[in-house]
């Protein structure tokens, strides 16, 4: 359904019209004609009064009204203000403001089968108003299905976290998973007359069955990444402390005095709890 302006002239110049045609059939009364005449010209002029005001419309800011003739689309109004159009049509009412929907909470699987409840807020608004009436049956519900259908596929895409892995995930890259979201809800509104500006992502969680779970997966991932941090930078230590001892020829350690230099500072460095040191009052041997 493509869109098309209706015909229209100003309603102020309609109601004169009117006026003037309501002034003819009162001269009419006072003219030296047969009262026959003038009763037929005066119901002739009061019927024609009623059908042109008939095709008066007023039309608010921001909306549009698609007018329809006998079941036959002659077009939109879009400007606003008072209109007199084609008379003895139906009228509807399309608002073209940005309007927003929050979907509710939806518990999806994500790609690895992991239960998540994810929720987003679609902004947009209608760009063809005759495609919004005569496209689909009803325009709003329309959105709200579409939105939530296309928030479940693109659920099913990702997984909920990567845990360090390479690839998109719905917790790390929100951005990008919003924006795949929009381009496909545009992609299934378009036959709506609906553009859509922008989606996001307003609840993410993992399901309450399975949150403690991946609660602990998430806090074990956490602490291997610290704990391998830790490490790196303990052997680097390490490694240092040797070579600007042999660098400055301070003492000459042999392979012995060095495994044992570097499991002390490896045990003070990576341990959860401070070292406890031993004082050695003796030789090494």
């Amino acid at each position: 359904m493509l869109e098309k302006r209706a015909w229209k002239i100003n309603g102020f110049v309609g109601i004169l019209i009117m006026i003037a045609l309501i002034a003819a059939a009162v001269y009419v009364f006072f003219t030296e004609i047969s009262l026959t005449i003038a009763v037929i010209f005066a119901v002739i002029i009061i019927m024609l009064v009623s059908i042109l005001a008939s095709g008066l419309t007023v039309v608010q800011p921001n909306e549009a009204k698609v007018i329809t003739f006998f079941g036959r689309y002659v077009g939109t109004i879009m400007d606003d203000g008072m209109w007199l159009t084609v008379p003895v049509t139906i009228r509807k009412r399309v608002s073209l403001k940005v309007r927003n929907f929050n979907s509710k909470m939806l518990k999806v699987n994500d790609v690895d089968g992991n239960p998540v409840e994810i929720a987003a807020v679609i902004v947009f608004k209608v760009i063809s108003s005759a495609k919004a009436v005569f496209d689909v049956d009803d325009y709003e519900t329309f959105v709200e299905i579409q939105s939530e259908t296309a928030l479940r596929h693109v659920t099913t895409k990702y997984p909920y976290d990567i845990f360090g892995k390479e690839g998109y995930s719905l917790r790390g890259n929100a951005e990008e998973v919003a924006a795949e979201l929009a381009r496909e809800l545009q992609d299934r509104l378009a036959v709506a007359g609906v553009e859509v500006i922008e989606a996001r992502l307003t609840h993410l969680a993992y399901a309450t069955e399975i949150a403690s779970a991946m609660l602990q997966r998430q806090q074990a991932s956490a602490i291997l990444a610290a704990r391998q941090i830790i490490v790196e930078g303990a052997v680097g230590m390490a490694q240092m402390a040797i070579e600007q001892l042999e660098t400055a020829n301070t003492v000459e350690l042999d392979d012995e005095r060095k495994v044992a230099m570097i499991n002390n500072l490896l045990v003070t460095i990576v341990s959860d709890r401070s070292a406890q040191p031993v004082i050695n009052t003796g030789t090494i041997y």
